[in-house]
């Protein structure tokens, strides 16, 4: 039987141990030292971060672990921004790419992420993990090894009496690695984004019936002009969400239920360790009870990308997972931050929202909710990131009247100065011109930016007054909420709606927007009224950018999609029967689910489950499972397959769930390695995870691994474990797609 329950403490290192671990140590240090004697360094994008008004404590432990993304280049920029230019102008015969065409053409290759790997490794991170795109590697590494690593002192801060810390010098590179690292995320976490809700300040049941009140969900499809448009049956929307969504989930099927609405297919995807915290609760209520019902209550499937915290390397991770899995069309991001403190990490998070953009995904965007100062009322005009980027659509706010589904009036959501737009019981609309992000093609060619050459915020706006805010199901009552994280998921839902009726196959919809708005005020609601730093006025402005949107007449702009020629109708003479049509080329590892038993599988002893056989594990899907360690003792278990990988074929994935008894944060004792070894070849590892990865439930990794296709590989996991406190390393649902 497998040892659930705790064991005896760890004991210390004995004598002859300690020697030789310092010994090794010794090793280590030399061979660093020697490294960064004979080889230059290099900038990086990632600059010494400003604390503003955190306390300082002290130099950051040397012991202290971090968990950091390093940033890899894309390939062939040049080419990629003339791609990405002509999708959003609507160039004639140019077409998104799939998740396959990028990685061939664009993605960092296989051998510059492992050799960020091997380096990584070799100062002694680890848990590192490589992106299915290449793009991004993370690992955790003590205070020490970053700074080994990269030159980056950190130091620790405190935070309203939250500990923190940030790095206080630039972060370097090897010149060996200058070529293929743009920059290192996670260095500092004195600043975290933050979700863009807002409470309203007199409850729903209380508000006196007039045009400025709570609105009911369902009703914003018929106020912005959707509902002539069908539901979004086709259409899948993604939402960057952080924490626990438990009960968001349950909401969300309890909205559904009461509006008369499918029960809707939502589901989590964990993006690195589960968060525990309620906190973002109501935000994520919002976010996805408005888009579904932007969507028409319909769609083929709601993806919670659930990070475990706001902070820049668990949010870069999250929103790579959303444009890797390419699955959303809209992808909806309710948060920001200061674009001033988020400068280090803009050039890696905005390669993510390019390569979104040349696959066809949009990501919605909220502007922020104060007013034109989301740096602080002291420090002048700027706006949130990553609103700002050139690769997203930035959603602004205005105060809606409106009558049951009927549209009445809209003025900017405005704050009268620079500290009440900070308050948090006034709040105004994010926008203005951008400090750190120059304008895109689409929004200059317009002519809309006068002689500024900087992104301007935001693109359009949708209710976002809390005094005119969603009745926003939580639990068992209606809470009204506003913020422009009301207004970026209405526009999500409202663009899923849109591509369905297109057949999914628009291109970024910025160009079509800027480029035909002049000549069609009838896709606008022109909101001409308002303050929030900037004054509305006719057309584009800061305050709201063209206004709200009439959904049906912006459908419009697009051609419909062609429908299929008729077959001609057939002779009466029997007809032969039609070869059936292909079925994609299975996954070329057999039995990844483990169902029936462990073959053709190679494992050790007692690793084969089921959910009935084996007590205090379960399967990810089926009932199978492969459970390896977990004695409390010292111990090895491996489990191994042979295949080769065909042409199409790039991608591999499993689930994996790290239970631990492990009390340690700084420790990796118990450890599993993933290797992919070719026939005649050396083992490659794709990744080491260990009992500082425990979490409460599965949590699923992928790797590319293009540079093996067409070769006959073995995978295999290997997990050790040493003498006390048990780690168990539970696998399942392996595939190469």
């Amino acid at each position: 039987m497998k040892n659930q329950g705790q064991a005896s403490s760890r004991q210390a290192p004995s004598g002859d141990k300690m020697k030789v671990l310092s010994a090794l140590m010794a090793g280590v240090f030399a061979l660093s030292a020697q490294a960064a004697t004979s080889e230059a360094w290099v900038a990086t994008t990632t600059k010494a971060h400003d604390p503003l008004a955190a306390l300082h404590v002290a130099p950051l432990r040397a012991g202290e672990q971090v968990n950091v993304v390093v940033s890899l280049k894309l390939r062939n920029k040049a080419e990629l921004d003339t791609l990405t230019a002509q999708l959003m102008s609507g160039a004639a015969g140019v077409h998104p790419l799939s998740s396959a065409e990028f990685m061939a053409k664009h993605a960092p290759t296989a051998a510059q992420a492992q050799a960020v790997v091997a380096y990584l490794r070799a100062q002694g991170f680890t848990n590192i993990d490589v992106a299915p795109n290449n793009l991004l590697v993370s690992a955790t590494g003590t205070a020490g090894a970053i700074r080994t690593a990269f030159k980056a002192d950190l130091h620790e801060y405190n935070v309203n009496g939250r500990r923190a810390y940030a790095n206080v010098t630039d972060a370097m590179i090897p010149a060996h690695l200058s070529e293929s690292v743009l920059g290192v995320i996670g260095l500092q976490n004195v600043h975290l984004m933050h979700t863009h809700a807002q409470l309203a300040h007199v409850s729903p049941e209380a508000a006196t019936p007039q045009a400025i009140t709570g609105v009911s969900i369902p009703n914003f499809a018929s106020i912005y002009g959707a509902s002539s448009l069908p539901s979004a049956t086709s259409a899948t929307i993604g939402i960057i969400t952080a924490g626990s969504v438990t009960q968001t989930i349950t909401d969300l099927k309890k909205f559904a239920s009461n509006s008369g609405y499918p029960v809707p297919n939502v589901t989590k995807t964990a993006v690195g360790t589960a968060g525990t915290s309620t906190s973002g609760t109501v935000e994520w209520n919002m976010d996805s009870q408005s888009s579904l019902a932007a969507a028409g209550g319909s769609i083929s499937h709601m993806i919670l990308y659930n990070v475990t915290d706001l902070s820049d390397s668990a949010l870069s991770l999250g929103y790579n997972k959303a444009v890797t899995d390419n699955l959303a069309r809209a992808i909806n991001v309710s948060l920001g931050g200061c674009e001033s403190q988020e400068g280090s990490v803009e050039a890696s998070q905005d390669q993510i929202f390019q390569q979104a953009v040349a696959q066809g995904q949009m990501f919605s965007v909220s502007s922020g909710d104060s007013g034109a100062y989301e740096c602080g009322a002291t420090a002048g005009k700027a706006q949130s990131y990553p609103a700002v980027s050139p690769y997203v659509m930035a959603i602004g706010g205005t105060t809606l009247s409106s009558s049951g589904g009927t549209w009445q009036g809209e003025t900017v959501w405005s704050c009268s100065s620079a500290s009440t737009c900070q308050q948090s019981s006034s709040g105004g609309a994010g926008g203005g011109p951008s400090l750190t992000e120059n304008a895109p093609s689409w929004q200059t060619a317009a002519g809309v930016l006068g002689s500024s050459t900087k992104r301007g915020v935001p693109d359009i706006s949708f209710d976002a007054s809390p005094n005119s805010g969603a009745l926003v199901l939580v639990g068992s009552s209606n809470q009204q909420v506003g913020g422009t994280s009301l207004a970026a998921p209405l526009w999500a839902g409202f663009w899923a709606r849109i591509q369905a009726a297109h057949g999914n196959t628009l291109p970024f919809p910025a160009q079509t927007l800027y480029q035909g708005a002049a000549s069609n005020p009838s896709w606008f609601h022109d909101v001409t009224s308002g303050n929030q730093g900037y004054a509305a006025g006719t057309g584009w402005d800061y305050a709201s950018g063209y206004g709200s949107v009439q959904i049906a007449n912006f459908s419009a702009a697009f051609a419909p999609t062609p429908a299929p020629t008729p077959a001609p109708t057939p002779a009466p003479t029997p007809a032969p029967t039609p070869a059936p049509t292909p079925a994609p080329s299975p996954s070329p590892v057999a039995n990844g689910g483990f169902e029936g038993s462990a073959s053709p599988w190679t494992v050790s002893s007692g690793v084969w489950c089921t959910n009935s056989g084996c007590s205090g594990q379960t399967a990810h899907g089926g009932t199978g499972f492969v459970w390896m360690d977990g004695y409390g003792t010292t111990h090895t278990d491996t489990v191994s397959q042979t295949f080769t990988i065909p042409a199409g074929k790039t991608t591999l994935s499993f689930y994996l769930h790290v239970d631990s008894a492990e009390t340690t944060t700084t420790t990796a004792y118990d450890k599993l390695t993933v290797t992919l070894t070719p026939s005649g070849g050396s083992a490659t590892t794709l990744a080491t995870y260990s009992n500082l990865n425990k979490a409460s439930g599965y949590v699923q990794k992928s790797f590319s691994i293009t540079s093996f296709v067409g070769k006959s590989v073995t995978l295999k996991f290997s997990g050790t474990e040493d003498s006390s406190l048990q780690t168990s390393f539970v696998i399942d649902d392996v595939a190469v797609n």
